[in-house]
């Protein structure tokens, strides 16, 4: 049986990753494929109860080396329970954030360093990458206006941080781009869901032509 494709969406907070996540998965659905929609942290039962302890921490919340081995302990439930059983059955896995999230977040902006967030990786998952990474990227004026539309004046412990901490998130994201083009895809998230959708797309046609192969 051939092996499933695996793509996660990537970039900050209210780029759209979670809206052109499902919009892609629709899309593949129309093609014929067999797709499995998921999230980080999340997708197990496991992972989503470290989600909620993520985003709504007890106490004075988490240090940074602590929520790295947290994110780090859900991906490893994720990939080995849901994820790798997937692709193995020959479905294609369609994520919302997955490794580089945590080199953005906590590598990054929390500072503890990249080598530290893929050893983790490593130990956890195995090193497991997506077949392809898309990274949406939105200006900062659409990007607030997003935010507070979903958000209003609340926000969870993550995306709650300041905006020192989501600019450098935004600038680790565009180096990783930069970095690894040939494992990352860049799509510019400005205008409406539709037209982010189709532009999409359009990106993606080798890599769904290569894949019908």
């Amino acid at each position: 049986m051939t092996r499933g494709k695996f793509i996660a969406f990537e970039g900050g907070e209210g780029m759209g990753k979670s809206t052109q996540a499902r919009l892609l998965c629709d899309a593949l659905k129309r093609r014929g494929i067999e797709v499995v929609a998921t999230r980080e942290p999340g997708g197990t039962p496991g992972a989503e109860a470290i989600r909620d302890l993520l985003l709504h921490p007890p106490g004075e919340g988490w240090g940074p080396q602590a929520e790295a081995l947290l994110f780090a302990a859900a991906r490893a439930d994720h990939v080995q329970r849901l994820i790798l059983p997937a692709l193995e059955r020959g479905e294609w896995v369609v994520c919302d954030r997955f490794l580089d999230s945590s080199r953005a977040y906590q590598g990054a902006a929390g500072t503890l360093g990249d080598d530290a967030v893929r050893r983790l990786h490593d130990v956890g998952s195995a090193g497991l990458l997506p077949d392809l990474t898309i990274v949406i990227g939105a200006d900062s004026a659409e990007v607030s206006r997003r935010l507070r539309a979903r958000d209003g004046e609340m926000s969870d412990a993550i995306g709650g941080r300041d905006s020192h901490y989501h600019a450098s998130v935004n600038a680790a994201f565009d180096t990783f781009v930069e970095a690894e083009p040939q494992r990352f895809l860049r799509v510019n998230g400005d205008g409406t869901v539709e037209e982010v959708h189709a532009r999409l797309l359009e990106a993606l046609a080798p890599f769904l032509a290569e894949a019908a192969r």
